[in-house]
């Protein structure tokens, strides 16, 4: 197993946290590289010829992402790109993407970045590369970093204000142990160019969510802890939209994993539309590079599209109240 990432604390914890349950028994490879540093990346391609390569490198946080759009689709679209282009060079078996609900319909720059994403790693798969690509679609990770949960407990901690931007947003949530296999394994059945959806079950309200946290620590909301709304940040959208919608989904034999229907672009089209991110980034104007991002992919919408119809969506009126 080589753990590849820019953040060398992350990988280091990993790294000790996997020696202190295998010990010796453990072949694990720690790198630190930049995915957009193609040398970098050439040289571990080149010592470890992967056989399997899982592809979470990406900047997540969608509030930071708006005021840094230039950085995002840097990282997340180029980046993706040149870990795709070396793992048809060097001969890898298998590309899988973690990919986000927030690609569904996206609102934010993100979201669009992972889009285009699957849509560069669709391209791939239809081009006749010898590579299995395939993206797995899920939602927030309860306890992972930057989730709301940890967040939640240092402003109890700390004695309050809980924040949260809206009263009314509504999240899927799923444990860390539950995404990461249902990752491999929706990765391991995929065919060949597939977009793999995790059903997250019934969304969370976030305000449900804090209420409880607070009761948990044995407090009482609005006495010892305020809840304070601070407003929408932008980009942020009420609701991830239901990733699993029986019309456009296929079933897998787990209950779990669904197929979604994703037609594959051109090669030739596919370069047009990296052409035109690339000319924007060139520009070093972030409104220049998020209106290319609409050029591109046309499936992303304005915050205010989607918020102003909110109260209608079925995934807001079957939300699940945390007890």
């Amino acid at each position: 197993i080589v753990a590849l990432d820019i953040y060398e604390n992350g990988v280091y914890d990993l790294q000790q946290e996997l020696r202190l349950l295998y010990g010796k028994e453990l072949n694990f490879k720690a790198e630190i590289a930049n995915i957009c540093n193609e040398g970098s990346m050439r040289r571990i391609m080149e010592e470890y010829h992967p056989q399997i390569v899982v592809h979470a490198a990406a900047h997540k946080h969608v509030p930071l992402m708006e005021k840094n759009c230039i950085e995002a689709v840097e990282n997340n679209v180029f980046g993706t790109l040149n870990v795709i282009q070396l793992c048809e060079e060097y001969g890898a078996q298998r590309f899988m993407m973690v990919s986000t609900d927030k690609a569904v319909n996206p609102t934010n720059i993100m979201g669009a970045t992972k889009r285009m994403c699957e849509i560069i790693a669709r391209a791939h798969s239809a081009s006749g590369s010898s590579v299995v690509f395939s993206d797995t679609r899920f939602g927030n990770v309860l306890g992972s970093a930057g989730s709301v949960i940890p967040l939640f407990k240092r402003q109890i901690a700390n004695g309050g204000p809980i924040t949260l931007t809206d009263k009314r947003i509504i999240r899927y949530f799923m444990t860390i142990p539950e995404a990461s296999q249902l990752v491999l394994h929706s990765g391991a059945i995929a065919k060949n160019g597939e977009v793999l959806v995790l059903d997250m079950g019934q969304p969370i309200k976030i305000y449900d969510l804090a209420v409880n946290m607070i009761k948990l620590s044995g407090l009482e909301p609005f006495r010892d802890i305020d809840i304070v709304e601070t407003g929408l940040r932008p980009g942020e959208k009420l609701y991830e939209e239901l990733l699993v919608k029986s019309e456009t989904l296929r079933k897998t034999d787990n209950d779990l994993i669904f197929i979604e229907k994703d037609e594959p672009i051109s090669m030739e089209d596919l370069q047009e539309r990296l052409d035109i991110l690339r000319a924007a980034i060139r520009s070093n104007d972030d409104e220049t590079v998020r209106a290319a991002m609409r050029r591109v992919v046309p499936t992303y919408k304005t915050p205010e599209e989607v918020n102003c119809k909110a109260a209608q969506a079925a995934e807001m009126q079957n939300a699940k109240v945390v007890e």
